[in-house]
């Protein structure tokens, strides 16, 4: 048998099929490969009977971990974002499987003699060993233990002596890694209200995809949950999807307590072991539910149920990195092989999202009201040009300072949102103007004040502090807009004895930084929470009844046809972590620009006026629904290189708008960050209108792929969540 099979490795001169005799083995079989003249691994995606190659290699099998199906979903990915192979199969499989050896690392395993009573074992070790004796008990009574962890007990003389008596038997265990094992879980009795109810039922007899639309604190976690049990009971399996890896113990806790062990969770921040170990639990049927960030659609389910995707709206759905593909897309196409029901449920859905259900293509479900006796939290927007006027030059207005004052007088917590993390984002010389730039990236140094540096937020790299401009000698340094440590730091100096944590990338890069956080802001070791949108999404705290909105508009005046959007989203989202429980929450927003159609509509929680807003501009403006955005960025080290095949592709996509009629937009520019991590950066961006993509997009991929630059790279974007 001829197998084809791709090797394991990311470049463009072995993306493609490589011959290889083998057994007849199913398609998504991992096989052991000589390559050259490297042992490699491979994966065979296809088998025929001759080759046009003599003198084959032989290919020897392994196992079976991809699926049929999982390779039906590999190809649409690869033609619908033109990703190579091997980049795509890796997210198939976990990376202990990209190497030949035994990815379960086994341990000595001691337990005592089963033929025998412990009465018996006692007295063959004898009186005069009571150390044995000890180590003895202790294995009895634990079911038995690692060798490693007994030697570190009682020590390696003790152990051995037992080993030496024929007392115990040794056997190689796989210690399974069970990711956040310390979470609690309580179990709740909940009744369904009537809306969750219907919602439940709607899904449970329908098919297809299904939006969720529900304020915050209305209850979709539970209608999730309730679903899932449905499709368990049926012999289905799920997929649960978060946004992002802070709100993964959150919900594991909440389906651990409700489904146990059939819960394994899957995201970027588990080890290479935990993941394998969850990954298999998953595909040995051990475990029927996937939890985790995007990464989750992945899991190696067989029979799906229902997919779901919570807080369908957020950027982090769109993976930005190599390989590029929607979440969501994929989500769709998932369901549609496996006959599974696709749930999208958010308070601020994506306007794609939402104008589908209004036009019929979902089935909308709404949840107008929260579970608690309390409605959504009053939202009280304040202007800060006025405060300046009246000599307030501080960061919190006089409304957010009595507020707090009263809320931790009162003993409750609250929760300060900026996105915009670091001390400062920017260091200007009041003298020449100066302003510290990243030396590899177009980008404004970030001020850390903890550390005593400059950081660039791009590509990560580190400065020294400036207390003297490089550029003309002058001390006269001023920082820049505030970031979550500088709000930290005057909150300290407001109240002196406020217990302040802070969650931003900087605080959480350490592993399980996210749980450690929320769990002692949850256990009310700290008074407030100050963060970035990483404390907008999901979080459920029972004593927060004041959320205070810094600079809600820092993000409206972006060049991003989403600014609006993802304004709103932002703040209706964190505006619902106030008053979830049995008490009533505030929300006080701070804005320069407080008549601006955003804040009319977040005042009141009203989506749908937005949308209806928002849409309609959309429409006059030609941007997506009704468009489809896609970007071809061209990066280099040589600025001249970059150029030239710029000009190369953007003729190339000219010719293509010829053919097939005119492009709502087609132009080439410097990419407004002109340099990152050291690459000069251009692009061609075009607008096309939705038949158009159909007709170009394979083109387009062609144009692209066509080009190489020197030192480089070259891709294309759908859609992108940043154009910059």
């Amino acid at each position: 048998m001829i197998l084809e099979v791709i090797v394991d490795i990311s470049t463009d001169n072995v993306d493609r099929c490589f011959d290889y005799l083998g057994e007849d083995v199913p398609l998504g079989s991992r096989v052991a490969v000589e390559f050259g003249k490297k042992q490699l691994i491979g994966f065979v995606i296809g088998k025929k009977e001759t080759s046009e190659f003599s003198r084959l290699k032989w290919a020897r099998y392994i196992d079976t971990p991809i699926s049929s199906e999982q390779l039906e979903l590999l190809n649409f990915m690869r033609t619908a974002y033109d990703l190579r192979y091997i980049d795509a199969l890796r997210l198939f499989v976990p990376a202990k499987l990209r190497e030949e050896k035994d990815p379960e690392y086994s341990r000595k395993y001691l337990s005592v003699d089963g033929a025998r009573t412990l009465e018996e074992l006692c007295a063959t070790v004898g009186s005069r060993a009571p150390k044995q004796l000890e180590a003895l008990k202790y294995i009895a009574a634990n079911g038995g233990q690692f060798l490693s962890v007994l030697i570190a007990k009682f020590g390696a003389s003790a152990i051995n002596g037992l080993r030496g008596k024929g007392v115990v038997e040794e056997s190689l265990v796989h210690e399974r890694s069970t990711p956040l094992g310390t979470l609690s879980r309580e179990k709740k009795t909940v009744t369904l209200t009537p809306a969750q109810a219907d919602a439940v039922r709607s899904i449970e007899e329908g098919e297809g995809t299904f939006l969720l639309h529900g304020v915050t604190g209305s209850g979709k976690t539970e209608v999730y949950e309730t679903v899932i049990e449905e499709e368990l009971k049926r012999g289905k399996t799920a997929i649960m999807l978060v946004p992002e890896i802070s709100l993964t113990p959150q919900v594991l806790g909440l389906f651990r307590a409700r489904f146990g062990d059939s819960v394994a969770i899957l995201h970027s921040g588990l080890n290479a072991s935990e993941r394998y170990d969850e990954w298999k639990r998953l595909r040995t049927g051990e475990a029927r539910i996937a939890i985790g960030a995007r990464s989750a659609i992945f899991a190696p389910l067989e029979n799906i149920g229902v997919i779901i995707i919570d807080e369908e709206h957020d950027a982090s759905y769109q993976s930005e990195n190599n390989p590029r593909y929607d979440t969501k897309t994929v989500a769709a196409y998932r369901a549609h092989l496996s006959g599974a029901k696709l749930v999208l449920g958010s308070a601020t859905p994506d306007i794609e999202t939402y104008m589908r259900a209004t036009e019929g293509k979902y089935h909308l479900l709404t949840l107008p009201e929260r579970i608690s006796k309390y409605a959504l939290p009053e939202m009280e927007i304040v202007d800060m040009t006025a405060e300046f006027r009246s000599g307030n030059r501080g960061m919190f207005s006089v409304t957010l300072k009595e507020a707090l004052k009263e809320t931790l007088e009162r003993g409750e917590q609250a929760m300060l949102f900026l996105n915009r993390r670091g001390f400062a984002s920017f260091i200007r010389c009041k003298e020449c103007g100066y302003i510290a730039k990243c030396e590899d990236c177009d980008i404004s140094l970030t001020y850390h004040m903890s550390e005593h540096e400059l950081k660039c937020h791009y590509c990560g790299r580190r400065y020294h502090e400036i207390t003297k401009c490089p550029n003309c000698g002058s001390d006269q340094i001023k920082q820049g807009r505030i970031g979550t440590e500088k709000v930290v730091e005057e909150l300290k100096a407001l109240f002196t004895k406020v217990r302040v944590l802070r969650m931003d990338r900087d605080t959480t890069q350490h592993k399980d930084g996210y749980f450690k956080i929320l769990g002692s802001f949850a256990a009310h070791e700290a008074d407030v929470l100050v963060g970035t949108q990483m404390i907008a999404k999901g979080h459920d705290f029972g004593n927060v009844t004041l959320v205070g909105i810094l600079e809600a508009d820092a993000a409206l005046y972006f060049s991003d046809y989403r600014a609006s959007e993802r304004t709103f989203q932002l703040i209706t989202q964190v505006a619902g972590r106030a008053g979830r429980a049995d008490k009533k929450g505030r929300v006080i927003l701070q804005t320069y620009a407080p008549r601006h159609y955003v804040f009319r509509y977040g005042k009141t929680y009203d989506y749908v006026g937005f949308f209806k807003k928002e849409i309609n501009t959309r429409l006059v403006t030609k941007f997506p629904p009704y468009t489809k955005i896609v970007r071809i960025l061209i990066s280099s080290g040589d600025e001249q290189d970059a150029v030239d095949c710029t000009r190369t592709v953007y003729k190339s996509i000219q010719a293509l708008e010829r053919e097939r009629g005119k492009f709502v937009y087609l132009g080439a520019q410097r990419s407004p960050v002109t340099r990152m991590n050291g690459m000069v950066r251009y692009q061609v961006l075009m607008r096309l209108a939705p038949e158009q993509f159909g007709l170009c997009i394979s083109d387009i991929y062609a144009a692209a792929d066509a080009v190489k630059p020197k030192s480089g790279s070259i891709f294309v974007e759908i859609n992108p969540q940043s154009l910059m």
